[in-house]
């Protein structure tokens, strides 16, 4: 990929609309844009002009565009970039390409404009990241995240971290380099007193994953229960339209039923299953076994009694609890508006918190079930939406990698290892964080991540 070249593609979802948009970038942008376009007067940076697409050679009109000029550096790769907004046909859209292509451009790879933003500077790999999470944001709060993402959140909390980490460093270097200009060792306790302070707010960070793992990639939560007991029914409410069908007959959910919503933010994909009991026919019997796989697939299970009929089916919901102990749960107390009763006594782990009260027929407990469904999936973690915490696996295990050498350099201390040797270790720390943000960034580490962009982004 070289960085010299002027590239065209694509800036627009594939298919047809109102509006469709070409970019070209790279030192020959103008010269390749100027004989396609017919404007009132030159291209000037940082404005819109309106004009026509025109063929090069004939003058012939195609289109009723508008072009934008951002001059280097002020343009999101860095270099001249040319952005032509014409109507949204994919045949206009390919022959502005085209015509591109033949004056000299190179079609762009995919992420090749935002790799070259990072390459330039321009943004730091956190960011160039965050621009695929914000294309890919499924909520408005995913969203959010990744634009406090681009604008540097997590570069942002680390940079004191590498600080501290490189004072240490180069503390520790000094002493073995000028010793014998009488420069002091570091004691042995400030050194584990200043690794200390390293590692706590990193290890802070680590734990941020859980909750920002769950925010990128989002969670499957089954709905299960004995039959009629108000899953569907509960599950239309949470879907908020009808989408299961509900009778009055007992196992008519046969197969499972899904939908994603948002919860808290959250893309959340409930599965409404079929009612667990001893099967009466072979088409039971499968949905059955289906809604075991479902809560053994499920990152939190929704487990769903009937207040109204619990104490004729103890052993069956006891069953039910068995089966799920262990897994991360939340006990809902349905159809509260036919019996209003005192649940102190309805045996449910208590460990998983409190159940909750609720009513499909009348919405009563629909929003405070909501609530728990994201404090059950958030934790304590919920506090930490205001920015900078891990969201992708990758970050999550350098992180990692960060804290095994700072705990082997700690340990390194403690055996009185000669300084050179904890300074081995103190590097392998402050590696992985380099590679986080891209200062230490390998080629092929680099193509992996960009890869998965779209052309023309």
């Amino acid at each position: 990929m070289h960085l010299d070249d002027s590239i065209v593609a694509i800036a627009t979802p594939a298919g047809r609309g109102g509006i469709g948009v070409v970019r070209i970038a790279g030192p020959e942008a103008k010269h390749i844009a100027a004989p396609m376009l017919r404007l009132p007067h030159a291209l000037e940076a940082g404005r819109a002009l309106f004009g026509e697409l025109i063929e090069p050679e004939s003058g012939e009109r195609i289109d009723e565009v508008v072009a934008t000029y951002f001059a280097s550096p002020h343009s999101y790769t860095t270099d001249d970039i040319v952005e032509i907004s014409a109507h949204g046909s994919p045949v206009v859209l390919r022959h502005i390409v085209e015509m591109a292509l033949a004056r000299g451009a190179r079609l762009a790879e995919p992420g090749e404009f935002t790799m070259r933003a990072f390459l330039n500077g321009r943004i730091d790999l956190t960011q160039a990241e965050a621009v695929r999470d914000l294309i890919e944001s499924q909520t408005l709060f995913q969203a959010k995240v990744a634009a406090q993402q681009l604008e540097g959140a997590l570069s942002k909390r680390l940079q004191p971290i590498k600080i501290q980490l490189v004072q240490l460093i180069a503390s520790m270097e000094a002493g073995v380099d000028f010793a014998e200009d009488d420069v002091s060792m570091m004691p042995g306790e400030e050194i584990q007193r200043r690794i200390a302070a390293v590692r706590a707010p990193l290890e802070e960070l680590r734990s941020s994953f859980a909750y920002g793992k769950m925010v990128h990639e989002g969670l499957t939560l089954a709905i299960v229960g004995r039959p009629n007991v108000g899953k569907s029914s509960l599950f239309n409410r949470l879907v908020e339209r009808e989408r299961a069908i509900v009778t009055a007959t007992p196992g008519t959910t046969r197969d499972l039923v899904s939908e994603t919503v948002a919860i808290g933010g959250i893309p959340v994909r409930l599965v409404d299953t079929a009612g667990i009991r001893a099967a009466h026919d072979e088409a039971e019997s499968i949905g059955i076994k289906k809604s075991y796989e479902a809560l053994a697939d499920a990152d939190l299970v929704l487990h769903v009694i009937d207040l109204t009929t619990i104490d004729g089916h103890q052993e069956e919901e006891q069953r039910l609890m068995e089966r799920s102990a262990g897994r991360r749960r939340l006990f809902v107390l349905h159809k509260s508006d036919l019996l209003g009763r005192d649940t102190k006594d309805i045996g449910v782990d208590k460990q998983n918190g409190e159940p909750v009260l609720t009513s499909a027929v009348t919405g009563e407990g629909i929003a405070e079930l909501r609530a728990e469904i994201v404090k059950h999936i958030a934790g304590e973690n919920a506090a930490q939406q205001e920015s900078g915490f891990l969201t992708n696996v990758r970050h999550q295990q350098l992180v990692d990698d960060s804290l095994k050498a700072l705990e082997a350099a700690s340990g390194a201390v403690g055996s009185n290892t000669p300084h050179e040797m904890i300074l081995l270790d103190l590097y392998h720390a402050l590696r992985p964080l380099d590679s986080i943000t891209g200062e230490t960034t390998a080629d092929d580490i680099l193509n992996l991540i960009f890869s998965s962009f779209c052309i023309g982004k």
